[in-house]
């Protein structure tokens, strides 16, 4: 059966062969453990340091002043990549484009076992930027740092020889699609429920607990209100005391 997309067939004069032949090019020369780290990280390392940042951003948006929006936005990250991951399988089949390894043996294959999947949109790409995006609403700096992995994670789908470039741009685009253009919907269901939470038996998974330093100041700042009042009640008192009495004056 024809595919939608082609399976980069025509050698040199296509420049997703030629990038995916060039960058996979560099695994040859890599020592074996080289072969064998980049392998490790295109399958479970960038996915275990986006956890990481994941984790990082949640324990930041629980002690920000909004922290139930906060948290709400860093829930949606894993939740678009999941409605990604499902719009990607209609999509897979629909363009049934085979790994570039299997019309391509040539090719220098690091991670074993894929060759009854399709290779259009990668997945891990997919996940990736997923979560990248949909940090970056929340937190600029983190969803920088996870952008980064995103970047790196296509790389090295491409360097163990299991998706065209291709491949991985539409990952990118798929989740970015998904996180940007119902981020709305999700966040009018995702606010109202961890407000909610935030005022139940689950309060501490959507706002952190205050720290021992910041209710010792608000003890301290309580008394010392009072302490003011009353001696603005006192001043009051005395202030009365000194004012002339006008009607014993007239009575003279």
């Amino acid at each position: 059966m024809p595919t939608l997309l082609a399976d980069a067939g025509s050698g040199s004069g296509d420049p997703d062969l030629g990038l995916l032949k060039a960058v996979n090019g560099l695994a040859a020369d890599a020592p074996g453990w080289l072969d064998s780290l980049v392998a490790w990280t295109a399958e479970y390392g960038i996915l275990l340091g986006l956890a990481a940042i994941g984790l990082t951003a949640w324990l930041s948006a629980r002690r920000r002043p909004d922290a139930p929006v906060a948290v709400a936005s860093v829930l949606w990250a894993p939740l678009a990549v999941a409605i990604a991951e499902l719009a990607n399988l209609p999509i897979s089949k629909l363009v049934d484009r085979p790994r570039p390894f299997v019309t391509h043996p040539e090719l220098d294959v690091l991670v074993p076992g894929k060759e009854d999947t399709l290779s259009f949109v990668s997945d891990h790409s997919a996940m990736s930027m997923g979560i990248a995006v949909a940090l970056f609403l929340v937190n600029r700096r983190l969803g920088l740092a996870a952008g980064a992995l995103a970047l790196l994670q296509g790389f090295c789908r491409l360097f163990v020889g299991v998706h065209y470039p291709t491949d991985v741009l539409g990952g990118y685009a798929l989740a970015t699609a998904v996180v940007l253009l119902l981020a709305p919907i999700a966040m009018a269901v995702l606010v109202p429920l961890c407000h909610a939470l935030s005022r139940g038996a689950l309060r501490p998974l959507v706002v952190a607990r205050a720290s021992a330093a910041d209710s010792g100041r608000r003890r301290q700042s309580a008394p010392s209100g009072r302490r003011s009042g009353r001696r603005a009640g006192r001043d009051r008192d005395r202030g009365r005391d000194h004012e002339p009495d006008h009607e014993s004056d007239l009575a003279a």
